[in-house]
């Protein structure tokens, strides 16, 4: 009894050992699982966390740019309001400076000055004759004779010694009633008178008779002041 009680006593333990091995096994395996569970929750975390901060670089590069962009828009439409400014600024100054030329030539054209170009604006119109002396026709040095002639002035006869009397002045610095003359002094073979405002009076040739022209299609070659 005692022999077999010993045995069977001796028996139990290892059969309680067995019985509690899948217990064991099934908490490893919850702890295994929960685990994965853990790392991959936290793996998502991690992913959602860095795509996050992505989207904020994102956002704070393309806030970044489009504020750079405003920036330029805003600079470029202040150019180009300072650009219109000036130009409006330049307009104004070149019409207060065509305002002042267009006064300066209507004071100039006062007293004999204004005598003559009165006398040559009655002209227009008449013929062109080669060797007439008026007043029903001019040549061009005949005209200008007669034109300084009302206020006293004789010139003489032919445009080569007109270009010699006067005082020389500079085709940039002209005044109403200037003579202009086209070729050299003493050989001049056309003479006309400054009208102002570019524009000259001249007994032009056959075709066109007296007329008043732009000094820019046809510029003189010299031009001297005899009032």
């Amino acid at each position: 009894m005692t022999a077999g009680s010993g045995s069977a006593i001796a028996a139990e333990p290892a059969g309680e050992t067995t019985a509690e091995l899948p217990a064991v096994n099934d908490v490893l395996t919850d702890v295994a699982a929960k685990s994965s569970a853990a790392t991959e929750q936290a793996a998502i975390d991690y992913q959602q966390r860095a795509d996050l901060q992505d989207m904020r670089e994102r956002a704070a590069d393309a806030a970044h740019k489009a504020a750079k962009k405003a920036k330029q828009e805003a600079e470029r439409k202040a150019e180009a309001r300072a650009k219109a400014k000036k130009a409006a600024e330049a307009k104004e100054r070149a019409s207060r400076s065509a305002e002042r030329t267009t006064l300066s030539t209507a004071s100039s054209a006062k007293g004999s000055v204004g005598q003559v170009m009165s006398f040559l604006e009655a002209q227009l119109g008449k013929p062109y004759v080669l060797g007439a002396t008026g007043t029903a026709a001019y040549d061009c040095s005949s005209l200008t004779q007669a034109a300084f002639k009302t206020v006293g002035v004789d010139l003489p006869r032919v445009s080569q010694d007109q270009s010699t009397t006067g005082t020389p002045v500079s085709l940039d610095n002209l005044q109403v009633g200037d003579l202009l003359f086209w070729g050299g002094t003493g050989s001049a073979y056309h003479v006309a008178v400054y009208a102002g405002d570019g524009m000259y009076i001249d007994a032009a040739n056959p075709s066109k008779g007296v007329v008043k022209q732009k000094l820019s299609d046809y510029p003189a070659t010299s031009a001297t002041r005899v009032l």
